[in-house]
């Protein structure tokens, strides 16, 4: 690593783009509205006549290396992940016939260690009357005596309604599973007069109660009141509707994917779904279906009422905890039993938002890395962080150690690939007497709305500093990855950023690209210090602050910088000189898919 001999003149460039970024601003909000969010808002856009359109091939320029995807097409949620006899199973949502929404199916993958995977024939196909018209998500139970279950919901008419069906293996011997039986007992739970039938859908992983009874969690919504309706089985084939859901919250809307387990308060260890020992929160997460993002909160399962009862800090809907404050959705975990630890795999749809570019490159979506998931020692959210079997994709590595940036520096990582790296971080600072004064303005606002007011290029006092990812040579295109500390009445603020305004010279008005951001829940008086980590990989900026306390997934699509033409930079463009302790980057291989 060392200096630029150009660094003042590209620290200028870097800053010439804000003058253009005051309408940008005050357009922002306004974009915010009339964009559909991560491109899919309230439900699926649908292109009939699009649906079963194949590309002639597939286009890499921008498909991923490392993160999970299939050969070709389009794919959504994570279905139902599972570990069972050796194998991590993954079962996601996907277009065997083209690159839009549309024909789906439960495609079906395998691997030994979560980063190689095998791509199989799908585990189920829409066929008979109670899932005619769609097969949509779902989750796996491993049974007493091992035997793996997988409910899902079915769509059985052109309106819509929804039920929910079980598929088993044909045949447990086959260490893959590759086929699966829908009995003809299906459907087993068919929504009353009470519920909405076209917003009935997502079941969670089963848990067992200490009554012997399996429970389960569909989500749902009744007028602007989102739930998670409960029901209980004995045998898991007859389920009877409790009296009241296990949770619900007004003005939240239509809860999607809902998933519901146990974290321990005493280590990082996972729990089962089932169990019932002492010194354990519950998370309750949810995919808001008005906004497409995934919040959750933590509190207290009252097992006697079979009710869930969030912490006082803890709160429902669009001003609650995100699991990442980007583009990312439909998460579904599991509990891991081979490494005791529980991991969520989420969702991360394109941003180029046209249909005709996701014919056209012949793919669509992916997942974000699979991360371990457990509670913070504070019991008031969770840390997320990739898990240990990522890392053996890092090949060259660089290190750096105690490099000061003043005001306006910023050099480049060399030695790496920087079109597809990973990036740990560590931040110091002497004082926090320069953090810029928290407009009270700003409390009503997400964190997103104000990175788009404080972006990377806005001098501050204590930040912004952090990574210009996929940057091109003159940074023409960039994805700044930047943390900025403010002072507030009682206490400091921290806003990370993965602003994508910049990511691409393309001209396009429909894409989407957002100031993603998130506030990170530190305390800087005693430990002057914020780390970073982001996984880059062509589309994706993945990134981790604070350890995982605030994730961040972006997608962004360069035209400049694509691989040998991308480059890394750190920057500091706040008046605190900032000081980097460490920082390690490792190119990235690729996994044999």
């Amino acid at each position: 690593l060392q200096y630029l001999s150009s660094k003042s003149q590209k620290m200028e460039l870097f800053m010439k783009s804000s003058s253009l970024w005051g309408l940008e601003i005050y357009l922002f909000c306004f974009f915010i509205v009339l964009s559909n969010i991560n491109k899919v808002f309230a439900s699926h856009n649908i292109f009939l006549d699009l649906q079963s359109s194949s590309a002639i091939s597939v286009k890499n320029v921008h498909r991923t290396g490392f993160h999970f995807q299939p050969p070709k097409y389009w794919i959504n949620d994570p279905n139902a992940p599972m570990y069972y006899n050796g194998v991590y199973h993954l079962f996601y949502q996907y277009n065997p016939k083209g690159s839009v929404w549309g024909n789906i199916v439960w495609a079906h993958s395998v691997s030994k260690d979560l980063i190689n995977w095998i791509h199989l024939e799908p585990a189920i196909y829409p066929s008979k009357k109670f899932d005619k018209y769609g097969a949509w998500s779902g989750s796996a139970t491993i049974l007493p005596n091992n035997k793996p279950v997988i409910l899902y919901t079915g769509v059985v008419d052109s309106h819509d309604s929804q039920v929910q069906n079980y598929a088993i293996p044909a045949n447990l011997s086959d260490p893959f599973l590759r086929k699966w039986i829908k009995p003809n007992n299906n459907p087993l739970i068919v929504p009353d007069n009470s519920i909405n039938k076209t917003k009935f859908r997502d079941p969670t992983t089963a848990w067992m109660g200490q009554d012997g009874l399996w429970r389960i969690v569909i989500g749902s919504m009744k007028k602007h009141r989102g739930m998670a309706l409960l029901y209980r089985s004995r045998d898991f084939i007859k389920w009877a509707k409790a009296q009241h859901p296990l949770h619900s919250s007004p003005h939240t809307g239509n809860w999607e994917c809902p998933d519901f387990f146990p974290v321990s308060l005493k280590n990082t260890n996972g729990l089962d779904a089932s169990y019932r020992g002492k010194n354990v929160k519950h998370v309750l997460k949810n995919s808001l279906d008005v906004n497409r993002f995934d919040y959750y909160t933590i509190g207290m399962y009252d097992t006697k009422k079979d009710r869930y009862i969030p912490d006082n800090n803890s709160i429902d809907g669009s001003k609650g905890l995100r699991l990442d404050y980007g583009n990312f959705y439909a998460s579904k975990s599991f509990y891991d039993p081979m490494n005791n630890r529980r991991i969520v795999w989420g969702w991360t749809n394109e941003s180029d938002v046209l249909p005709d570019d996701e014919i056209k490159k012949g793919w669509a979506g992916i997942q974000a890395i699979p991360r371990k998931v457990w509670l913070d020692p504070s019991g008031k959210q969770l840390i997320q962080w990739p898990i240990e079997e990522l890392e053996t994709l890092r090949k060259q590595k660089i290190q750096l150690n105690n490099k000061k940036l003043s005001k306006g520096e910023m050099f480049e990582v060399e030695g790496i690939s920087a079109s597809q790296a990973d990036i740990e971080v560590s931040f110091s600072f002497s004082s926090l007497n320069k953090a810029e004064q928290f407009d009270p303005k700003w409390a009503d606002l997400y964190a997103q709305d104000v990175c788009a007011i404080k972006g990377s290029t806005i001098q501050g006092g204590l930040g912004p500093f952090g990574l210009a990812t996929l940057a091109s040579k003159n940074l023409e295109e960039y994805t700044p990855v930047f943390f900025r500390v403010f002072k507030a009445q009682k206490n400091y603020k921290v806003l990370m950023c993965s602003d994508a305004r910049r990511s691409t010279m393309r001209q396009n008005e429909a894409m989407y690209k957002p100031s993603f951001a998130g506030y990170v829940d530190v305390d800087l008086v005693d430990m002057k210090k914020l780390s970073l980590r982001s996984l880059i990989d062509n589309s994706v900026v993945e990134s981790f602050g604070a350890g995982g306390k605030t994730c961040i997934i972006s997608r962004v699509y360069p035209t400049l910088a694509i691989h040998n033409n991308a480059h890394l930079f750190v920057f500091n463009n706040g008046s605190e000189t900032i000081t980097i302790e460490t920082l390690n980057a490792w190119s990235m291989d690729v996994p044999k898919n």
